[in-house]
């Protein structure tokens, strides 16, 4: 498949490239940093500034594009123009441009408020609302064939390859573990239309994506 990750150069989102390339998919990155970081035949690499005009931003996506990940974010620096505002613009070009499937990296709890609080996620108010009405845009707003992942806080520890999903309490998650399950959502019917909720666990990846409801 030819994916696009916007996003690429972040933690979650060179995991994932490498993943994706490993399995033989055509990558290309967005990233707004000159230097490439992959040096592979099946990796390009673009500047798509998502606070440009719609117009813009869609002039600069690519053709024929099969899939695209938003695993991008401003980390607290600027939710509105990205994490929001940034994230709705991507889904309105992906559909422009005729894709059809688009994968959201979002956090747990982002669709339900009332466990901000409980959950201890009270100083995370401001991005939980970039993320709460940048998800309802891609569920409500757009015909887009969805699959969101909402995992707790990433730590940077070495991948189990097992998880939990469609959790009630927010936990840790390895980035690795988030990037291999958004490589194996790609092509899961069983993810299709689907809020998946995660920390790291006991399942492995593929066995807790064919179990999901």
């Amino acid at each position: 498949m030819k994916i696009l990750i916007i996003g690429a150069s972040g933690r979650v989102g060179k995991n994932l490239t490498q993943l994706l390339l490993d399995q033989g998919h055509t990558v290309i990155g967005t990233s707004r940093q000159k230097n490439k970081f992959f040096e592979h035949a099946n990796y390009n690499q673009i500047e798509l500034d998502i606070t440009e005009e719609l117009d813009v931003i869609t002039g600069n996506f690519p053709q024929a594009v099969d899939a695209v990940y938003f695993v991008s974010g401003s980390r607290g620096k600027n939710l509105l123009q990205i994490d929001l505002h940034g994230a709705v613009k991507t889904m309105q070009a992906a559909e422009n441009r005729g894709v059809k499937r688009y994968i959201m990296l979002s956090a747990i709890h982002s669709l339900s408020p009332s466990k901000w609080k409980v959950e201890g996620l009270k100083n995370l108010t401001d991005y939980y609302l970039a993320k709460h009405y940048a998800d309802l845009f891609l569920i409500n707003q757009t015909k887009l064939n969805f699959t969101i992942l909402q995992p707790g806080a990433l730590i940077e520890t070495k991948g189990s390859g097992l998880v939990e999903v469609n959790i009630d309490h927010h936990g840790e998650n390895s980035i690795e573990n988030v990037a291999g399950m958004l490589s194996e959502i790609l092509e899961s019917k069983s993810s299709h239309k689907k809020v998946i909720s995660m920390h790291d666990g006991t399942t492995p990846i593929a066995v807790a994506i064919e179990q999901l409801s």
